[in-house]
């Protein structure tokens, strides 16, 4: 029998609004190998810098895959939450070959220390 999350009852944005901050610089250490956090450094990845509410796929200089360049929008936190669960099944055919963050407090608490540390 699996435990029932009562977080997924918890709308996403006051996740991120009682997040922790520092547990997210944390969980970052699973991205920093391939984004960094400074105003254009791209990586393997694309950079992070200001990504909350910036166009998806559009860090300068960065060859995004078909399937994320083909999306529209911008990186709400709700649409980083959708993407951070498992980035192959938001954009199928992505070039970004992690796993995903199966737990929500984790991905609260990283867009929360992105939203503080790139703004």
């Amino acid at each position: 029998a699996s435990e029932i999350n009562t977080d997924d009852k918890i709308p996403f944005l006051e996740l991120v609004a009682t997040a922790d901050v520092s547990k997210g610089k944390k969980v970052f250490g699973k991205c920093k190998a391939c984004h960094k956090l400074s105003n254009g450094e791209n990586g393997t990845g694309p950079h992070l810098y200001q990504i909350i509410d910036r166009k998806i796929a559009s860090a300068t200089g960065f060859k995004y895959s078909g399937s994320l360049k083909s999306l529209e929008g911008v990186w709400t936190r709700d649409e980083l939450n959708e993407f951070l669960t498992k980035p192959s099944n938001y954009a199928p055919g992505t070039a970004m070959s992690f796993a995903g963050l199966g737990k929500v407090s984790d991905r609260a608490n990283l867009v929360a220390y992105l939203e503080e540390s790139t703004n």
